[in-house]
Parts: C-alpha cells; sequence; structure tokens
C-alpha cells in the first residue's frame, strides 16, 4: 500500500512544481485579473485610463482594473502580501465601531505584522514594534507607519516593474487593438 502512495505524492508534487515554473506574468487572457466580467471590463477600460496609471502609484490604486491588474502582477512575484495589507489598512480606517476596532487589529497584526505571520510583510524592526505597541490600544491610524513603509516599498520597487511587466503592455495593447 505505501508504495502505491509514493508515487501518487511525487506526481502531485511534480504538478505543484511544474505550475510554479511556468508562472509567468504575460497575459493574452485577462479572466484573472480583472473583478467582473472581463470581455465586459475591457470594453470599458480605455486606453487613456490604462495610460494613466503609470501618471502614479495612488492612480493606479484608485483604479478598480488597476488594483486588479497590479495584484496579477504581484502574485507572480509572490509579494501580493503587500497590497493585500496596504488594504486591509484601508478598510481597518474606515472601522467605525469601537469594538471591532481591537478585534480588527490584532487580526491584521497576527497575519501581516507579527514575525512569522502567515503573510508577513517585509518592515523594519522599528516599525514592526510601534505597531505592535499601537495594536495594543488600537486607534485608526495604528498602522499608518506600517502602511506608509509598505506603501513607499510598493511604489519604488513593484510599481515600476509592472509598468515594464507583460501584464500592463498586454494590457495596453488589448485596449488600443479596440480602437482599431
Amino acid at each position: 500500500m505505501a508504495a502505491l502512495l509514493i508515487p501518487r505524492r511525487n506526481r502531485g508534487m511534480r504538478t505543484r512544481l511544474g505550475c510554479l515554473s511556468h508562472k509567468s506574468d504575460s497575459y493574452n487572457d485577462f479572466t484573472a485579473i480583472l473583478p467582473d466580467k472581463p470581455n465586459r471590463a475591457l470594453k470599458r477600460l480605455s486606453t487613456e485610463e490604462a495610460t494613466r496609471w503609470a501618471d502614479s502609484f495612488d492612480v493606479l490604486l484608485s483604479h478598480k482594473y488597476g488594483l486588479a491588474a497590479f495584484r496579477a502582477f504581484l502574485k507572480t512575484e509572490f509579494s501580493e502580501e503587500n497590497l493585500e495589507f496596504w488594504l486591509a489598512c484601508e478598510d481597518f480606517k474606515k472601522t467605525r465601531s469601537a469594538a471591532k476596532l481591537a478585534s480588527k487589529a490584532q487580526r491584521i497584526f497576527d497575519e501581516f505584522i507579527d514575525v512569522q505571520a502567515p503573510r508577513e510583510v517585509n518592515i523594519d524592526f522599528q516599525t514592526r514594534e510601534l505597531t505592535r505597541r499601537n495594536v495594543q490600544e488600537p486607534s485608526l491610524s495604528c498602522f499608518d507607519q506600517a502602511q506608509g513603509k509598505v506603501h513607499s516599498l510598493m511604489e519604488k520597487d513593484s510599481y515600476p516593474r509592472f509598468l515594464r511587466s507583460k501584464i500592463y503592455t498586454d494590457l495596453l495593447s488589448q485596449t488600443q487593438r479596440r480602437l482599431s
């Protein structure tokens, strides 16, 4: 019986590793990155809108499809936790219930900030410790420094690579092709 399990386990591992080795930042089919019906979304996305994403990182983050395309790019780099943390902080700042504030703060800390967190973001020790103290008495601004560091990291590091990526250039090409 054990002899039969080994080949299956190896086959499964080979399949998983094969998927990783074929991961690419090229998209011909945008179904994976566009949040609603991709064909309709691509028809609504203008070349001008997609081009504006290159104006600033904040313009990209404020656009529904820009955010989706950037998330897809980060997945190809295995660094989507940065964007997920930033979005969790944005959502956290909208919390109006004092009762929910503490539990949300702890959840974000446990998921992204704590050492060995499942989706740990890359921040320095001082920022991590300041955030740890802030979460003890949470306020809407308790993640501001950590969120700022992660935003800056994405803006200086991931964003320029995104603008040069095949995901972005393919998306621009698709919107331009629609015009011709």
